[in-house]
């Protein structure tokens, strides 16, 4: 198995490509996939980055592992495929979503629309197996998806960065706040929205960013 990622994001990121720790983890979800059910499927586990070029990328959404059931996952953070029911974090996603914008939440929670307007979609780890939430941490993803950060972050500017909950603002510590523009709250899971992510109001604060530096606003 050789995982594939979109033209842009294999020159942007050719190096890491041949590290150690890459192949390592290459090798460790080739034969995860052989003895168990992994998700998302293969070809999806990049499907963040196919959908949100590097020169499209105006908006990161950090979030932390795929989910683990039947048929959800499909390599964007928080998004689920079409057809399955909404999970707490992403109902709560759009009850925000709902109160900021007056957006009446969409019948999909498939969040390919937002990724093909230039959100990255960025989970921190990229691969889980099923039923076991967090079976695939520490094994190299977390140094892939902090080098993306990092280099995104270095090349680029008047990125917007929303950072929900202690481990993405953890994983976002070092972007530059002068140069990017960095939304922290509270994470949308049921345990902490109530906590501040309700009323934090992610969606127009970063239209209004893009619209000052006349960036086009992301249809949410």
């Amino acid at each position: 198995m050789n995982l594939r990622i979109e033209e842009s994001w294999e020159k942007f990121l050719t190096d890491e490509f041949e590290k150690p720790y890459f192949i390592d983890l290459q090798n460790f979800v080739k034969t995860e996939h052989q003895s168990k059910v992994i998700y998302p499927p293969v070809q999806l586990i990049f499907n963040a980055f196919e959908k949100c070029p590097v020169h499209k990328t105006k908006v990161v959404i950090i979030g932390q592992d795929p989910y683990h059931g039947q048929n959800q996952a499909h390599g964007l953070s928080f998004s689920v495929m079409d057809g399955v029911p909404f999970p707490p974090s992403l109902k709560n996603i759009f009850k925000e979503l709902y109160a900021d914008l007056g957006i009446i939440p969409p019948l999909s929670g498939n969040l390919e629309r937002w990724a093909e307007q230039g959100v990255l979609m960025l989970n921190a780890t990229l691969t889980v197996q099923s039923k076991n939430a967090g079976s695939h941490q520490n094994r190299g993803w977390e140094t892939f998806t902090d080098t993306v950060i990092e280099k995104l972050a270095a090349a680029k500017e008047n990125l917007v960065f929303v950072l929900w909950g202690a481990y993405a603002q953890k994983k976002g510590a070092k972007i530059d706040s002068s140069k990017h523009f960095i939304i922290s709250s509270a994470h949308p899971s049921p345990f902490s929205a109530h906590s501040g992510f309700f009323g934090s109001k992610p969606f127009s604060k970063t239209n209004e960013f893009l619209n000052s530096k006349k960036i086009e606003c992301i249809k949410w």
